[in-house]
C-alpha cells in the first residue's frame, strides 16, 4: 500500500484517503492499484458497513490523473491499455461495492475525480467545490461506462453540457444537475459525511445493501435485471434477526441494535 493512499477503519466506518495534496490528489497507477486492494479488503470485512472516500489537504477530492506520470505509465499503447484496465476495475469495484459509499468532496473534483465520485452511492461537497470533465480540452476519448454513469446521475442533457463545454461547474450548479446529493459549508464536509455515514451504519445492513442492489438492477435494461435475486434479498430481510429487532425496538421505544443477520 503506497503512502499516497491512506486507509482507515473506525468501527463500522472505513475510509480511503487520496493523499497527494501537493498535486491536488492527482492519481497515479500505483495509487489506483492501492485503491483496488483496499476496496477488496473492506468489501470482505463483515465489520465494515459503509465506506467514505476523500482527498487529503482540504483543497481537492481528486483532480484526475497524475500527468507527471504519463511518460512512465501511459507512453505506449500497451501502457495506456493497462492503465485504463486498472482504472476501470477500480470504478467497477467501487460501483459494485456491496456496502454504501460516500464521496466526501472538498474543493476540486476534476476528470477522474468526477468518475470516481460517480461510482459512489452518495456525493457530499463544500460550497467552494468545483467540478469538470476536461476530456474535450485534452483530446481524450471517453468510454461508454464512464459516460453511462454520468448520464444515470444527471441525465443526457447535463451530461452533454459537462462534456461538450469541458468547463468548471460550481457546487450549486452541481447540486442543480443532481451531480451531488448535498452542498454544505466549506470546512464542514467531513463532518457532514461522517454524520451521514453514522446514520446509515446505524440502520439495518441487510435492508440497506438490498436496496443498493435493487437500485443497481433498476438502471439496467429490463432484459438484464435479476428480479429473482431482488426478491430473494427482500425475503432475506423479512427472515432476519434484524427484522425482529427492528419491530421490538419500535414497540419498546428504543434504538435498535442491528447485527446484519
Amino acid at each position: 500500500m503506497t503512502e499516497k493512499i491512506i486507509t482507515e477503519q473506525n468501527g463500522e466506518i472505513a475510509r480511503i484517503i487520496f493523499n497527494q495534496p501537493e498535486k491536488r490528489n492527482a492519481v497515479s497507477l500505483e495509487m489506483w492499484e492501492a485503491v483496488e486492494e483496499a476496496l477488496a479488503r473492506f468489501a470482505a470485512d463483515p465489520e465494515v458497513r459503509i465506506l467514505i472516500l476523500s482527498g487529503a489537504g482540504g483543497k481537492a477530492f481528486v483532480s484526475g490523473a497524475d500527468v507527471s506520470k504519463f511518460e512512465s505509465e501511459r507512453a505506449s499503447a500497451e501502457a495506456v491499455a493497462h492503465y485504463n484496465a486498472t482504472t476501470k476495475r477500480v470504478y467497477d469495484s467501487l460501483e459494485a461495492f456491496p456496502k454504501p459509499t460516500i464521496a466526501q468532496i472538498d474543493g476540486f473534483c476534476i476528470g477522474g475525480g468526477v468518475a470516481l465520485s460517480l461510482s459512489c452511492d452518495l456525493r457530499i461537497c463544500g460550497e467552494g467545490s468545483q467540478f469538470a470533465v476536461p476530456a474535450a480540452k485534452l483530446g481524450l476519448g471517453y468510454g461508454y461506462p464512464g459516460i453511462k454513469r454520468l448520464v444515470d446521475v444527471v441525465g443526457p442533457s447535463f451530461a452533454k453540457e459537462i462534456f461538450f463545454t469541458a468547463r468548471r461547474f460550481n457546487a450549486e450548479e452541481a447540486r442543480t444537475m443532481g451531480l451531488v446529493n448535498r452542498v454544505v459549508e466549506d470546512g464542514k464536509v467531513a463532518e457532514a459525511a461522517e454524520e451521514t455515514a453514522k446514520m446509515i451504519a446505524a440502520n439495518a445492513p441487510m435492508t440497506v445493501t438490498s436496496v443498493k442492489y435493487i437500485v443497481s438492477q433498476v438502471v439496467l435494461p429490463e432484459s438484464e435485471r435479476d428480479l429473482e435475486e431482488c426478491e430473494r434479498r427482500v425475503q432475506a430481510c423479512f427472515n432476519s434477526q434484524d427484522y425482529i429487532e427492528g419491530r421490538r425496538a419500535f414497540l419498546e421505544k428504543r434504538k435498535p441494535q442491528f447485527v446484519g443477520s
